[in-house]
């Protein structure tokens, strides 16, 4: 009788590919010597192929964006696409069991939902979500949101402003208003302090969770001039740091949130701990700065950094 892991790995000798091990033969390749340039002839002979085989490797990968190819010197080097490869292996990385622990922690630590989500595929994801025994969660893990104004706007504030302009450039959603200067004026808070304050009234949130994955063209004219009047008749949608006064003094918050960054020191995803109530300034202080601790671990952990580290102030 043939001992079953013999089978199993005769069936893996079986199906092995030397054509796919040739092209991340030369893969490797240039990822060991980035930021060279290769012609085909010294490409092959570099990764030890035929010139044949190498020409059309190259010849799909480039045309895929996985590589570029100098028309001027003929040469070949890593492409845009493999940029967003990485990243998305990065933020794949970050969402296995270090995130889940971290937000655990922050979680236990504080009795609330915690959350990890990002924009993929150009809409907003719930990626990770920790809940408290008893308490409902406000969504679900794989979860998705419009990407456009009111929605998404935590995506953005630490990005460039060419990023943020974008977004508010996006067909919104619900007409809800935005004031542009009131928004850029938040991005710079945000980015000093590190996190975001959110107040959304429970009106408002329950309007976002009954509009995931339902976008603006899908809603009847009618239907959106309606819930867009609900949106802005509720008041303000967030509140800027600024306003934090006397420790004792209290606010109505939704939730605070803190970005991770990638290696460019661009947003990975936001890290969420939620609120849902009056709490103090004190209170704010404390559940920020164990948040933003979380943050920064986890952007240590995936090789990232943030720009905005020196213009933090703690407070």
């Amino acid at each position: 009788m043939v001992d079953s892991r013999e089978a199993v790995g005769s069936v893996e000798r079986e199906v092995a590919s030397p054509p796919t091990a040739r092209v991340v033969q030369v893969l490797d390749f240039l990822v060991r010597h980035q930021g060279e340039r290769f012609g085909l002839s010294e490409l092959a002979r570099r990764c030890r192929i035929t010139k044949p085989t190498c020409l059309g490797i190259v010849t799909e990968l480039t045309a895929s964006g996985y590589l570029i190819r100098d028309s001027r010197t003929k040469s070949y080097g890593l492409g845009p696409a493999l940029v967003a490869a990485g990243r998305a292996a990065q933020r794949d990385f970050a969402l296995g069991s270090l995130v889940r622990d971290r937000l655990d922690g922050l979680s236990e630590q504080f009795g609330a939902i915690c959350t990890a989500a990002a924009v993929v595929r150009d809409e907003v994801m719930v990626l990770e979500m920790v809940t408290p025994p008893g308490v409902s969660p406000p969504a679900s893990v794989g979860q998705v949101y419009p990407f456009a104004p009111p929605v998404g706007l935590m995506f953005v504030l630490w990005e460039p402003d060419e990023e943020l302009n974008s977004w508010l450039r996006r067909e919104p959603v619900l007409s809800a208003g935005l004031d542009v200067e009131h928004v850029h004026r938040m991005a710079a808070e945000c980015r000093e302090s590190g996190y975001l304050i959110e107040s959304l009234t429970p009106t408002v949130r329950r309007l976002h969770r009954l509009m995931a994955g339902v976008a603006a063209h899908d809603m009847s004219p009618e239907l959106r001039e309606l819930v867009s009047e609900l949106v802005s008749g509720v008041g303000e949608p967030m509140f800027v740091r600024g306003a934090l006064g006397d420790s004792a003094e209290t606010h109505e918050v939704s939730l605070l949130a803190a970005p991770v960054f990638d290696s460019d020191g661009r947003q990975s995803m936001v890290l969420s701990v939620y609120v849902g109530g009056a709490i103090s300034n004190l209170e704010i202080a404390k559940r920020a700065s164990a948040l933003k601790a979380v943050a920064a671990a986890v952007t240590a952990d995936v090789g990232g950094r943030n720009p905005f580290a020196r213009q933090e102030t703690g407070r």
